[in-house]
C-alpha cells in the first residue's frame, strides 16, 4: 500500500530502504576508514613508535565522543522536527569533515575533523533504521532493516578494499565526494505517515526527561546500549589491536586491512542471515541470544590462536559473523520505544554503543596496569565482561517481532 509522500512499503525494494541502506554504505565507509588508514595517515604526519598507538587511540576516542554528542543532538532533533532533516544534516557534516581530512597535516587538526565528522555520522543509523521501520508494513519491516545493514557492511569492506589502491588522502576526499551525491538522493525522502500523524498529539517528543521518567524504561534504554557493545569491543578494540597483539606474540604477515575486510565480511554476512532467520523464526530475542553465544565462542577462538601465534584471518571472519546480529539488534530498539522517542533512542543507543570504545580503551590498560596483564590478558578479560553484560540484557528485554510501531511514549 502506497500513497504520494505517505508510503506504507510491502517490499524492501523500495527508495527509502534504498537512500537508507546508501546512507549507511558511506557512514560505514568514513568511519572504518580511518581504522584502516589510522597507522599511513599518523606516520605521514610524521608519527612512529608507541606514539602510532596512543594517538590513534586518542583520535579513535575523539571521533566517538563525536558521535555520542551528535547521537543526543540529532536523535532529539529528530523526534521533534522529523527523521528526514536530520539525515540531511548529518550528511552535509560529514561529507565537508572527510573532504576538509584530505588536507590535515597536524593532529590536532585531525582531531577537531574527526570530532565533527563523529557528529555527522551519529544521525545516519538510527535515524535511517526508524524512517525504514516506521515506513514499511509490521510483516515486512525487518526485511527493509537487514538490506540497510547489509549495505553498511559492504560500506565497510569497500574501505578496506581501497586502502590498497588510494592513498589515505585521496580516500577521504573520495568519502566527502560520495557524501555529496548521497545528500541529492535525498530530495526524494519523505517523512512517514506515521511520525506526521503523531505529531497531531500532545506527547512530549525528543525528550531525555521522559526517557529516563520512568525506571523501567531507563533500563530497557541501558539494556539496549549494553547489548551492542560487543560488536564494538570486537571491531573498535580487537581488530583495531591486531597489530599490537601480533607483535606481541610474534605473528608475521598480518594485515590489518585483511582483518577488517574479512571481519566485515562476517558481519555482513550475520547480517543477512540474523535478520531472515528473525523473520522465519518470528522472534528477535531467540536470534539475539544465538548470535551472541557464536560471537562468544568466536572470540575464545581468536585469543586462543593468538595464545598459540596463529594466524587471525579466520578468527576475523568468525568474530564478524557473530557480531552479525546487528541488523536485528538496530531493528529491535527501534521497536522497543514510541514514536516520539523512537530516533532519540535509535541514534544514541548505536552511537554509545560505538561510543563505548572510549570506555573500553582505560578498562582494558587500567586492567593491564592493576593485575599486571599483558594487553591480551586486558582485553581478554574486557571481553568477558561485555559479552557477559549483552548477554543478561538481551534475555531481560521482552521479544519485539511483530509489534506495532505505532504508539508512543508518555
Amino acid at each position: 500500500m502506497t500513497s504520494a509522500g505517505n508510503k506504507i512499503y510491502n517490499s524492501p525494494f523500495n527508495i527509502t530502504v534504498l537512500v537508507a541502506g546508501i546512507g549507511f554504505f558511506i557512514d560505514a565507509f568514513d568511519l572504518f576508514l580511518f581504522n584502516v588508514y589510522r597507522i599511513p595517515s599518523l606516520k605521514d604526519l610524521g608519527l612512529s613508535g608507541s606514539q602510532l598507538t596512543l594517538t590513534g587511540e586518542r583520535l579513535l576516542s575523539i571521533q566517538m565522543l563525536g558521535m555520542v554528542l551528535g547521537g543526543i543532538i540529532t536523535g532529539i532533533y529528530a523526534d521533534k522536527k522529523g527523521r528526514v532533516k536530520v539525515l540531511f544534516g548529518s550528511i552535509l557534516l560529514y561529507s565537508l569533515a572527510n573532504f576538509a581530512n584530505a588536507f590535515v597535516h597536524d593532529v590536532n587538526t585531525y582531531a577537531v575533523i574527526r570530532f565533527l565528522a563523529g557528529v555527522g555520522l551519529a544521525g545516519e543509523l538510527g535515524a535511517g533504521i526508524t524512517l525504514v521501520s516506521e515506513s514499511m508494513s509490521v510483516e515486512q519491516r525487518g526485511y527493509g532493516t537487514i538490506m540497510v545493514a547489509a549495505l553498511g557492511g559492504l560500506g565497510a569492506v569497500t574501505a578496506g578494499l581501497i586502502s590498497d589502491v588510494l592513498p589515505w588522502r585521496m580516500a577521504f576526499m573520495s568519502a566527502g565526494i560520495a557524501g555529496g551525491i548521497l545528500l541529492t538522493l535525498r530530495l526524494s525522502s519523505f517523512e512517514p505517515a506515521m511520525f506526521k500523524d503523531s505529531r497531531q498529539g500532545a506527547e512530549k517528543r525528543g525528550s531525555l526527561l521522559l526517557l529516563f521518567s520512568s525506571p523501567k524504561r531507563a533500563l530497557k534504554y541501558l539494556a539496549c546500549i549494553i547489548m551492542g557493545i560487543p560488536i564494538w569491543y570486537s571491531i573498535g578494540v580487537l581488530i583495531n589491536l591486531s597489530p599490537e597483539l601480533a607483535k606481541d606474540h610474534g605473528i608475521t604477515g598480518l594485515k590489518l586491512s585483511t582483518c577488517y575486510i574479512l571481519f566485515q565480511v562476517g558481519i555482513t554476512t550475520g547480517d543477512l542471515l540474523s535478520g531472515m532467520l528473525s523473520q522465519w523464526f518470528k522472534s528477535r530475542k531467540k536470534i539475539l541470544v544465538a548470535f551472541m553465544a557464536f560471537g562468544i565462542a568466536a572470540t575464545i577462538f581468536h585469543f586462543a590462536r593468538i595464545a598459540t601465534g596463529g594466524q587471525l584471518n579466520l578468527t576475523s571472519l568468525l568474530m564478524g559473523l557473530g557480531c552479525g546480529y546487528l541488523s536485528v539488534f538496530v531493528t529491535a530498539t527501534a521497536e522497543h520505544f514510541g514514536i516520539n522517542l523512537r530516533v532519540t533512542v535509535a541514534a544514541t543507543v548505536t552511537n554509545f554503543m560505538r561510543g563505548a570504545v572510549v570506555l573500553l580503551i582505560p578498562l582494558h590498560q587500567g586492567l593491564e596496569h592493576l593485575l599486571g596483564l599483558s594487553l591480551t590478558g586486558g582485553l581478554a578479560i574486557t571481553g568477558g565482561i561485555v559479552w557477559a553484560a549483552a548477554l543478561i540484557s538481551v534475555l531481560a528485554l521482552p521479544d519485539t517481532f511483530g509489534r506495532s510501531l505505532a504508539f508512543t511514549e508518555s
